[in-house]
């Protein structure tokens, strides 16, 4: 493989093109690690009351249907977001992931899962009380692109 560097002051925003005979695992493995690279980066605006907040999207453990509007929840607080749970799902990147009818998680923060086989299994997060419940239908899913992401690191 070979890795060229153009440098083009020009350029409003940097551009990365892969050029390949076929699209393999490999290069959509790459397409991806680097889209998730440039999210990390990505700003969300949440709300507190009054004021506006710009947070990393990393900052995130997961968003949650409260009472009167979807909650982002930090380590440390939670945040009011306008937006619904479906057009969340839309606009987070991959490592995000729908766990229930309620919620959507930041797989990259998962610390551990209290496995139920009966009703919902439980995330917990580190350095945080805080938990999220996973439904039995998206459990395995939720398994699964863990183990995806174990395998890719």
């Amino acid at each position: 493989m070979k890795i060229h560097i153009e440098l083009n002051p020009e350029l409003a925003e940097e551009e990365i093109i892969i050029r390949c005979p076929k699209l393999s695992d490999k290069i959509t493995r790459m397409q991806q690690a680097l889209s998730e690279l440039d999210s990390l980066s990505q700003k969300i605006t949440l709300y507190q009351k009054e004021t506006e907040y710009y947070l990393d999207l990393d900052e995130i453990l997961f968003f949650e249907t409260g009472v009167k509007c979807i909650e982002a929840h930090t380590a440390n607080d939670i945040f009011q977001t306008k937006n619904k749970l479906y057009e969340l799902e839309d606009i987070l990147p991959r490592y995000f992931m729908r766990i229930s009818k309620s919620a959507i998680l930041n797989t990259n923060k998962v610390y551990a899962i209290n496995r139920n086989l009966t009703a919902s299994s439980v995330v917990e997060f580190q350095n945080t009380h805080k938990q999220v419940y996973v439904s039995r239908n998206y459990f395995k899913p939720l398994k699964n692109k863990l183990e995806e992401r174990r395998i890719q690191h």
